[in-house]
């Protein structure tokens, strides 16, 4: 009886009968569910990762089980994608601060400096303004993270 048991729970499980999880890290996630069907795998996206500018949008960026690794057949592989680009982030209120607190307030949410340029205007090194892509903006304003915003000082001259 026991060895019966056993026999069946083998065949039941299909016990060393595996599959090679295949590489699918950096293909686009239309194309991986055709390797993965192919080798009778299941999937389930779980995340998306930090965007990765050198990767295609919804590009597998990682799997579990790994790439290589011996799963049995109608296992579930787990990805994780690329978004789709970077997330949007809101432009802080730095109008009237200086320059130095500025760039470490634009910094800290994610944002850099692009171009600097200077106005007359009794506030030596104090915003102004904020421009992207030469239209100026309002605090407040959502754009995409590691955008360049430009910035308009005084430069202590009076009017």
């Amino acid at each position: 009886m026991i060895i019966l048991t056993l026999k069946g729970l083998n065949i039941i499980t299909h016990h060393n009968n595996h599959k090679l999880v295949p590489d699918i890290t950096g293909i686009v996630l239309n194309e991986a569910i055709k390797m993965l069907d192919e080798n009778h795998l299941r999937y389930e996206v779980i995340d998306s990762a930090k965007f990765n500018p050198k990767l295609p949008p919804f590009a597998v960026i990682e799997l579990f089980p790994e790439s290589q690794s011996e799963v049995k057949k109608d296992r579930k592989i787990y990805l994780t994608l690329n978004p789709s680009g970077y997330r949007k982030i809101s432009v802080p209120n730095i109008i009237q601060i200086t320059k130095r607190n500025a760039e470490s307030m634009l910094k800290a949410v994610g944002l850099e400096v692009g171009k600097i340029t200077y106005r007359d205007n009794i506030g030596k090194e104090m915003v102004l303004e904020i421009r992207y892509q030469g239209k100026k903006i309002a605090p407040g304003s959502v754009l995409p993270k590691t955008t360049k915003i430009d910035l308009i000082l005084g430069n202590g001259n009076r009017l």
